[in-house]
């Protein structure tokens, strides 16, 4: 098919009441198996990459990569969207490399640990939005900080997040402040912090209302009905795979994600986009353990990699079925990013219109 922006995916799945998972990748094993469930499926894709993982891969091997992608998989729609952009620069690279999508996580400054004021953030994510519009690429932004609501304090992954003590205000996402930024700074999808956080370390028991604030999103919703709202930080980090790892020579303690049910709770109030990265790497690096150990002679890296890919496909079919997404790639006609300029130009992408166009 084509690569997609992410208002049009997000605009469909609001029309068709469903959620999109949204992968990280850094490799082609990651891609492969993402793209395999989903052609499986029958779902839309959104694969993100971190400024980590440009890092690591490099833009020139991501950009090609996707492209391969798209050609290995031509019925499925794909977004290709940048996680946590840190600036201006950041956001408008991505876009000159070919990402349809661009988040600016204004909630923390350049360094990407230290807390924003709401002026900054409103600002510098409004003149994303404005410079990426003109282009037909969409805007996601982000208000309050991820981390632990269990705890107090904020999280940092792959370089990104804040470490030490919160305010209790900033861990939650407030309505008014909201509504008044969707407002001012036109973003495309809004990433709400409710006590969610990045990595496998996210609750220390299952999760109920005190430490994952999910009545948050039914408020925003219940103020803001046509904006996409995003949950970061929703790896489910699965027990059974917490398994397999500790069986075969792995360490980690005691943990819980997300509950499955807890997003598709989401999904019903507004929850359009659902970020998934630790159930991936999980899977995969059990696996590779599981290898490891029951066959220490072998030294091929695809009969690492191959079992890998296997079970970071499983997951991404289990959240395709789970949120719906399964069964609406066909359904979507892509729309060019320059027909979004124009789009973005007339101001009929304000507020939010449908853009989902039943395929024939």
């Amino acid at each position: 098919m084509a690569r997609i922006t992410l208002r049009q995916l997000l605009d469909h799945a609001a029309e068709h009441s469903y959620g999109v998972p949204a992968f990280n990748i850094n490799n082609m094993e990651q891609g492969l198996a993402i793209l395999e469930a989903a052609q499986a499926c029958d779902a839309p894709v959104i694969l993100q990459a971190s400024r980590g993982a440009r890092s690591y891969a490099g833009d020139i091997m991501l950009a090609k990569m996707m492209e391969a992608l798209e050609a290995m998989f031509p019925a499925i729609p794909i977004v290709i969207h940048q996680d946590h952009g840190n600036t201006v620069a950041t956001c408008l690279s991505a876009i000159q490399n070919g990402f349809t999508s661009v988040m600016m996580d204004g909630s923390l400054k350049e360094d990407a640990k230290t807390p924003a004021d709401y002026a900054y953030n409103a600002g510098i994510t409004g003149e994303v939005g404005r410079l990426a519009h003109m282009v037909g690429a969409s805007v996601e932004g982000e208000l309050g900080c991820l981390g632990s609501l269990e705890t107090g304090e904020g999280e940092a992954e792959d370089g990104h997040g804040f470490e030490g003590a919160l305010d209790h205000a900033m861990l939650l996402t407030d309505p008014d402040e909201a509504e008044r930024f969707v407002a001012e700074t036109g973003v495309d999808a809004l990433a709400v912090a409710l006590g969610t956080s990045h990595g496998a370390y996210k609750f220390s028991r299952k999760p109920t209302g005190d430490i994952l604030a999910m009545e948050v999103i039914e408020k925003i919703h219940a103020r803001l009905p046509n904006t996409h709202i995003v949950m970061h930080g929703s790896s489910s980090v699965p027990e059974e795979w917490q398994e397999v790892f500790n069986a075969h020579g792995g360490a980690m303690r005691e943990t819980y994600g997300v509950p499955v049910e807890e997003l598709v709770r989401g999904i019903r109030h507004g929850v359009r986009k659902i970020n998934i990265d630790t159930d991936l790497r999980l899977a995969a690096a059990a696996e590779f353990r599981r290898v490891a150990q029951t066959s220490p002679s072998e030294f091929d890296p695809r009969k690492f990699l191959k079992p890998s890919m296997d079970a970071m496909a499983s997951i991404c079919r289990a959240r395709f079925e789970a949120f719906g997404t399964a069964g609406q790639a066909s359904k979507i006609t892509p729309l060019p990013m320059s027909e979004m300029a124009k789009r973005y130009a007339s101001g009929s992408l304000n507020p939010t219109p449908s853009l989902a166009r039943a395929a024939a």
